[in-house]
């Protein structure tokens, strides 16, 4: 085992990043023409990064699985994005948005990233306005904001509930100007399989094109992933049904340290299950919280219509448990008390999987129009999924898996443990500890892509010769020779068996033995059970058509055999962490009161696990946590 080095600036915490901008190494402009730089993935960080440093001069190729660059998932975010702006002169900062983000992710991530986050979050409204993002204002023409989880202040700017979208459009309108410049080529329909290391840098890729099936090769001089995070290992997530962990796994394979894979965080409001058919789940905002009251009837198994059930027999349990922050506790605290009272048989809707979330009193206070004009669109949705109106019946939700904090394991420059090569946005780790606060996805996707690397990779290009390598080079046919036996070898299997059974399998081990609650003596059966569910994988999975064609049962036969490796290391890494702290929630480790008990005298570190082997356990490396700003102490919202 070894100890990472972040490489953390010196000096006081507020100055750290402007410092350390000031101190790397510079690519001169005429010099940056001379550089090639592999982006994958185009949603808020990817286009982000690939418009930035196409505008700064660099030879940008960027890379995406989707038809358009419009389809990636941070289009589905929907309540907003926070930054430290104080325009409700409410006591706001960046020291309180910093604190806040620390606290509520357990005090699990890394201080100096946390706050240089919410430095940059004040910057990003300013970039997001000025690309004609259509944020919500008040009714003098200012920027409207809203409360969001974890919070005590209001600090989340919104575009109704398309607030994902909107920010898209932006900076997809930033990469496509670039690519009209010619400074960035965009390739859609393309999917990355493996990364190409020569001499211990990162220098290219191998792809798929997803319509012809051709294998092809890409050089560069430093490679950007910007893939997103892997809650679809549970199957069934609020994620797009491609969302996969492929391009972060293939990189952890060929060296790259993956970073806490346990982080997984689980949102407090998605519609609940409604059949085997399902695919994927559909997330209800986090900003409906903001007026929506969350119950449940005291009584169990009270089957009652809500409208039937009077007040003195219903249990806000939120505010009755955490009065400081009532429905507006963080996602990880909402969706343990959700599954409390359900497992205590008082859940509501088929199955008594489910909690209401209540607008009758704020339809009261300030009317349907007023509620409309804010939640319009969700409520919409809601209705078309469940043909249930929630203006005249509460919402029925239950906790799903969303976001991953976990990710390759990056320094402050934002690079992973092989040089060269850069992660971004959820694909990464560093920002959001063990929980991620709502509203802070599309602020680290933007902040990454936009502010960070364009600064961090011209420090490392800077020391580095431009054009080394092209694809001729032996790695490059090493690493298309393993892309392409993986491929024949799942065409080969013709077992009777569907990709989406081994999925679904998989999902339903996942979400019993590391989902909401874990505990020793599940996640040792699940180490035991995915290799056996792998193993059949091999044996019986039914592949049709061929890899030189469209295929997408092949793609997705792909992206689960590594979901069925990367299933094993999520569960590996919350058996090592012997502890409670967020999203992780180990049931033998918690407060008397049920809330997460960290022990940070053993755990106060981030477990960065290092690839030994298909058949070998790999090797666990530790980087410590310290605190110069904030004091550790156990983490309360009541």
């Amino acid at each position: 085992m070894t100890t990472l080095d972040a490489k953390i600036p010196s000096g006081p915490m507020a100055q750290k990043w402007s410092n350390h901008r000031f101190n790397l190494k510079l690519v001169n402009p005429a010099n940056k023409r001379k550089y090639d730089i592999i982006v994958v993935g185009t949603g808020l960080a990817g286009a982000g990064a690939a418009a930035s440093l196409g505008e700064l001069g660099y030879n940008v190729l960027s890379l995406c699985f989707q038809d358009s660059a419009r389809r990636a998932h941070s289009i589905a975010a929907q309540g907003g994005i926070n930054a430290a702006k104080n325009y409700q002169n409410d006591g706001d900062s960046v020291h309180r948005l910093f604190y806040d983000t620390v606290k509520g992710g357990d005090y699990r991530a890394r201080e100096a990233n946390v706050h240089r986050l919410a430095e940059i979050s004040v910057n990003i409204i300013d970039q997001c306005v000025s690309q004609g993002v259509p944020f919500a204002r008040e009714y003098g023409g200012l920027l409207s904001n809203r409360s969001f989880g974890g919070a005590q202040v209001s600090r989340t700017f919104y575009a109704r509930g398309q607030t994902g979208q909107q920010l898209l459009l932006g900076a997809y309108q930033a990469l496509m100007r670039q690519v009209k410049a010619g400074s960035v080529k965009l390739k859609t329909r393309c999917e990355m399989l493996d990364v190409v290391i020569i001499d211990g840098h990162a220098k290219g890729i191998i792809t798929r094109d997803l319509v012809t099936g051709t294998i092809e090769r890409y050089s560069a001089d430093a490679v950007c992933l910007a893939t997103g995070g892997y809650a679809n290992a549970f199957f069934l997530s609020t994620n797009a049904m491609g969302c996969n962990v492929s391009a972060t796994h293939r990189a952890y394979k060929r060296g790259a340290f993956f970073a806490n894979p346990c982080y997984t965080q689980i949102h407090p409001t998605c519609i609940p299950v409604s059949g085997e058919h399902q695919s994927k789940l559909t997330l209800m905002s986090e900003s409906l919280r903001n007026d929506g009251r969350v119950w449940v009837p005291k009584k169990k198994g009270d089957t009652r219509a809500a409208s039937l059930i009077p007040d003195a027999e219903r249990e806000y349990f939120l505010e009755e448990r955490y009065p400081a922050f009532g429905n507006l506790v963080p996602r990880d605290v909402a969706s343990r008390a959700a599954k409390t009272v359900c497992d205590d048989g008082r859940g509501v809707g088929p199955g008594g999987y489910g909690v209401y979330l209540d607008f009758r009193d704020v339809i009261k206070r300030d009317g349907r129009e007023k509620v409309a004009a804010k939640y319009g669109n969700l409520f919409d949705i809601y209705h078309e999924i469940t043909a249930e109106s929630a203006y005249e019946v509460p919402m029925r939700i239950y906790p799903a898996p969303h976001y991953t904090m976990g990710g390759l394991w990056v320094d402050y420059n934002l690079m992973s443990t092989i040089p060269g090569l850069f992660v971004l946005g959820e694909a990464n780790f560093s920002d959001h500890g063990a929980n991620r606060l709502g509203a802070s996805a599309l602020m680290q996707g933007l902040a990454d892509g936009f502010f960070v690397i364009p600064y961090t990779i011209g420090g490392y290009l800077a020391e580095q010769k431009p054009r080394q390598y092209d694809t001729q080079h032996a790695a490059f046919d090493d690493a298309e020779r393993e892309v392409t036996a993986k491929l024949d070898r799942l065409l080969a299997v013709k077992g009777d068996k569907p990709v989406d059974e081994f999925h679904k399998r998989l999902g339903r081990l996942m979400w019993d033995h590391c989902g909401m609650a874990r505990n020793e003596a599940g996640l040792k059966g699940l180490l035991q059970e995915i290799p056996k569910l792998r193993d059949q994988f091999w044996q019986q999975v039914n592949v049709k058509g061929s890899k030189g064609s469209l295929n997408q049962n092949l793609e997705r036969a792909g992206r689960v055999a590594d979901f069925l490796e990367f299933g094993e290391l999520m569960a590996l890494d919350a058996l090592e962490r012997r502890e409670s702290c967020g999203g992780h929630f180990r049931e033998e480790f918690q407060a008397e009161d049920g809330e997460a008990k960290r022990d940070d005298e053993n755990f106060c570190h981030v477990s960065a696990w290092q690839y030994q082997g298909d058949t070998t356990k790999p090797e666990l490396h530790k980087e410590p946590l310290t605190f110069e700003e904030v004091k550790l102490t156990q983490r309360s919202y009541k």
